[in-house]
């Protein structure tokens, strides 16, 4: 009998999990998979290493802060490198803009671009500053059960300054016309889910994450952040059990009792499901007591899926840095591919991440390690050839901006994942790729509740929940999960 059971590794339940333990419960983490991380999973082949899911590190303070509530530093376990630039936007054949790290010298490039940028520049971070101040420090870190949560005059007051009724394209458009300028600032709004158009202009906070907090890489890759989170949470007594998946949870008069796995049987107090919400309730739970229905979840505006490739390439690229956002095509017309209606793109947006240009752990010598990302709409069917149609696309956009051929001959190691690939390995639902969408309808108490009304000792945390998709997001869901089990079982955990 264990105190609390989590279902999910990923960053979320690593969080809850070491929450819990610090408060002396004995936890129970069940991983379906090989290995823990959840989506932020790590594999190597060939001599290469890649991470599979998250690959950029923003909004520092927000991991500072994880280790600090155990009295660690983000340094005990992994050693951060700033980038610089920050990421490379590439417009167009010839015409590519470096992020610099430094906030002075990319409002002296806004202000090439635009006269009068700059000063205003200043102006729309200041904004984005404070509105990450109070949404970080004070809308975030709330579990959203009611909005009684939000009824404090500064709150209230802040309504209209935090710009909840307006979008990002609104508010960039207010500050700037300059397109190459709009597109750097409203980029972060796909990271949440949606166009620009559709994201509440509260989350120009993330334009501060962004810009201000700056970009970092943990040597090694992003799976170390999890690797010290999974070694801080073996420190404080929580197991792991892994190659894990839950069948089904067994509820009894309302109250969780058992987690049944394909062999093996467990009892907890307790439970925190920070696998996909919308998998626990529909495949786990019996029907009675599920908190949404499947009508329910249908409704909801999810974010994108991803078509992804993990390549290792046999010669160094030239042109590209750590991060490239290739923003060559119609921003609208990808768009609604996306939303509007769910197709395969016809000319798609992508990401290329190479971190071999920062690491040089994850790629052979004179190798370079090349993740590709193309956001796509959930649920689409696809297949191999259709998957190789769009790798060509890719490779040869990249081929036509920075001068390097990429041919087959080239490819040390190729391995796709997509929608069918997402449901397999993280049951997400309609093979999304982020969670849902942060639209206003679907922020704070709009989103998925935390607590399951109908059962007494289960809450959910993750991406489908308070307070949305991002990894930073997830530590915080994490942390809110934990809270709201050590004070809603408090019977429970005092049998």
């Amino acid at each position: 009998m264990k105190d609390v059971i989590v279902i999910g590794s990923g960053f979320a339940g690593l969080a809850a999990a070491c929450y819990l333990a610090k408060e002396g419960k004995k936890v129970l983490v069940l991983e379906k998979n090989e290995s823990v991380g959840g989506r932020a999973s790590f594999f190597k082949a060939e001599g290469f290493a890649f991470d599979m899911g998250p690959s950029w590190y923003w909004m520092p303070d927000v991991f500072d802060k994880f280790f600090a509530d155990f009295g660690k530093k983000t340094s005990d376990y992994y050693q951060l490198e700033r980038l610089d630039p920050g990421y490379k936007v590439f417009y167009a054949k010839n015409d590519a803009f470096n992020v610099p790290a430094s906030v002075e010298d990319l409002a002296a490039l806004f202000e090439a671009l635009e006269p009068g940028a700059a000063k205003q520049f200043e102006k729309f971070l200041k904004d984005a500053k404070y509105k990450y101040q109070r949404g970080i420090n004070d809308l975030v870190n709330k579990p959203s059960l009611s909005l009684l949560e939000f009824a404090n005059p500064l709150l209230l007051r802040d309504v209209f300054a935090l710009d909840l009724f307006s979008s990002v394209e609104d508010l960039v458009s207010k500050y700037f016309k300059h397109p190459k300028i709009k597109k750097i600032l409203e980029f972060p709004s796909y990271f949440l889910g949606a166009t620009p158009n559709k994201i509440p202009a509260l989350y120009s906070l993330m334009n501060y994450a962004d810009l201000e907090l700056g970009t970092w890489y943990p040597q090694g890759g992003m799976h170390e952040i999890i690797k010290a989170m999974h070694a801080l949470a073996l420190e404080l007594g929580v197991e792991f059990r892994l190659n894990a998946e839950v069948k089904k949870i067994e509820i009894q008069d309302g109250e969780v009792k058992n987690i049944l796995c394909e062999n093996a049987s467990f009892s907890s107090k307790a439970l925190v499901a920070a696998a996909d919400y919308h998998y626990v309730e529909q495949h786990l739970i019996e029907e009675k007591y599920r908190q949404y229905d499947e009508a329910y979840w249908d409704k909801q505006v999810l974010a994108p899926s991803s078509l992804i490739y993990y390549l290792g390439i046999n010669k160094k690229l030239e042109g590209l840095e750590h991060h490239n956002l290739f923003f060559d095509k119609d921003f609208e017309a990808f768009g609604k591919d996306i939303y509007d209606h769910p197709k395969w793109p016809d000319e798609p947006l992508f990401y290329a991440c190479v971190p071999s240009k920062t690491d040089a752990s994850v790629a052979p010598e004179n190798c370079e390690n090349l993740f590709l990302l193309m956001p796509v709409a959930p649920n689409l069917d696809g297949g191999e050839e259709l998957h190789e149609k769009y790798l060509q696309m890719m490779l040869d956009r990249i081929s036509d901006f920075t001068s390097n051929k990429i041919t087959k001959e080239d490819i040390l190691f190729k391995r796709a994942f997509a929608h069918q690939d997402f449901k397999d390995r993280y049951h997400a639902y309609k093979g999304n790729a982020y969670g849902l969408a942060n639209t206003l309808m679907q922020t704070a108490v709009f989103k998925p509740k935390m607590m399951n009304k109908n059962i007494k000792n289960l809450v959910y945390a993750g991406q489908l929940t308070v307070p949305g998709p991002g990894v930073p997001p997830s530590l915080i869901s994490g942390k809110l999960a934990a809270e709201l089990a050590l004070k809603h079982f408090k019977t429970y955990f005092h049998d």
